[in-house]
């Protein structure tokens, strides 16, 4: 029987999988939509915010956390449950039932958290706005799957740790903890600390939620991708391995960065900003390791279209890591602060960082998931371009925007006569979010086409037994 006309089951192998990247489009067309609506917001306040569900404080808190969690978490929870059964050489997670429980219940959390922002109740903490049931329900959720992970390694038949499973055992194991500490998770009723305390703990989180929850799932994806892609292995082994372990040693005190104007320790304030800097010790050792093996074959990398999502991913991740540590410096911060030039960094991180390679991830296991090649290539062309021009035409934007408005306040100017000088960019911030929303859209549409359209005749079927990269 041919391949491309078998159904895949849907609680067999990859079932996990295949609920969590359904669940991640699905998200990214809510987040995205709260995105383009909260950039209009910002344009036509009287038009746009008629009731209190639709105010820009409500709906900025549910496109960051759909964003980040629903979209590019979800997605990458997806390669998580794809690829740890392929690198431990197993046939799917220890418990794909389980998997399909924890994958439902992370569906009720962001639902949860999203009702609930809309009718106010939040923590009021960036980063940090759902409230503590639905911190609990997220907490629960990615215990479960990282239960469901860890006995799957334990069980595997290949002796290598492959390095993707390194980054997948750490960023799992750190996303309750660094959850649960930067939401005040045993104060239910505050949910927070007191006073600076509380400012430094927060973005500890709220750096974090990159630095250790989005970005070792990331890197674990395109550690997998890219090499599988030109069919190298990664340059060094050992490098990868010190990439890891030094970035959890570094990335846990950076965070201070954001509120070095604040009344915080001088000697908290230091180590923030070198560390700032020493990250890109871990970051380049991820980057030589993906890029030296592509070198010769950027052809391959090119026709393949998840590793192309992939390897842009990386350039992005090129670009924070630079653009970060140098608004650490207080020099740069006297005018970045408070601004723009912050708001289009965080997006080139969340989206354009593990968002791509998220994106890239979901493109590369979509073929082995629904046993049939993608349902339309040039669609999953166009959704490249369209947010890749989405994003750095937004990126572009707003920090011009960041250093018009950091330079008018730190030469006296009133507040006000700033903003009547920002109406442009807000337009032009819009327009961008609408490329980057008809990007999604044409992922579900593609995504949901493959899992349950048919096969084209006589299409090329993805080899789906073919040995991974691993050494």
């Amino acid at each position: 029987m041919a391949i491309a006309s078998v159904t895949p089951s849907r609680g067999g192998p990859d079932s996990t999988a295949r609920l969590f990247l359904i669940s991640g489009v699905l998200w990214g067309l809510v987040g995205a939509s709260f995105g383009l609506l909260s950039a209009l917001a910002l344009i036509a306040p009287d038009l746009i915010s008629n009731s209190p569900h639709t105010t820009f404080g409500r709906m900025r808190p549910v496109h960051v956390n759909t964003i980040a969690l629903g979209f590019v978490y979800s997605l990458l929870l997806a390669g998580v449950a794809h690829i740890v059964p392929r690198l431990c050489r197993v046939n799917g997670l220890w418990s794909e039932g389980l998997g399909r429980f924890s994958a439902w219940l992370w569906n009720l959390t962001i639902l949860s958290g999203a009702v609930t922002l809309l009718f106010g109740m939040t923590q009021a903490r960036e980063l940090a706005e759902y409230i503590w049931p639905v911190d609990i329900l997220l907490a629960v959720s990615i215990a479960l799957l990282t239960f469901n992970v860890y006995m799957t390694v334990l069980q595997r038949k290949e002796r290598l740790l492959y390095v993707s499973l390194w980054y997948i055992c750490g960023g799992l194991l750190w996303t309750i903890l660094v959850y649960a500490i930067g939401n005040v998770i045993w104060k239910p009723m505050e949910g927070s600390l007191t006073g600076t305390l509380d400012q430094i703990w927060m973005w500890f989180y709220g750096h974090n939620v990159v630095g250790l929850i989005l970005t070792p799932l990331a890197t674990a994806m395109a550690y997998y991708v890219i090499p599988r892609a030109v069919g190298r292995p990664v340059w060094s082994h050992n490098l990868s391995l010190m990439g890891f372990w030094i970035l959890l040693v570094i990335y846990t005190h950076v965070g201070t960065h954001h509120i070095i104007q604040a009344p915080v320790p001088r000697w908290l304030k230091i180590i923030s900003i070198v560390d700032s800097i020493a990250l890109m010790i871990p970051v380049s050792c991820v980057l030589l390791n993906l890029w030296l093996p592509i070198r010769g074959r950027w052809g391959i990398l090119h026709e393949n279209i998840g590793a192309k999502w992939v390897f842009m991913g990386t350039i992005w991740y090129a670009l924070t890591c630079f653009q970060g540590p140098m608004h650490s410096l207080p020099s740069v911060q006297r005018v970045t602060h408070f601004t723009h030039w912050v708001v289009a960094h965080s997006h080139i991180a969340i989206l354009g960082f593990a968002g791509f390679i998220a994106i890239g991830m979901a493109y590369t296991m979509l073929p082995r998931i629904a046993r049939r090649p993608i349902y339309s290539r040039r669609m999953a062309d166009l959704q490249y371009w369209l947010m890749l021009a989405g994003l750095t035409i937004m990126f572009i934007d707003l920090t011009i925007a960041g250093l018009v408005q950091g330079n008018q306040w730190l030469n006296g100017e009133a507040f006000y006569n700033v903003v009547r000088q920002l109406p442009l960019y807000l337009i032009i911030r819009a327009v961008s979010g609408v490329l980057i929303l008809s990007g999604i859209v044409l992922m579900a549409v593609n995504v949901l086409a493959t899992l349950w359209g048919r096969a084209p005749a006589h299409a090329e079927v993805p080899d789906l037994t073919g040995a991974e990269v691993t050494s």
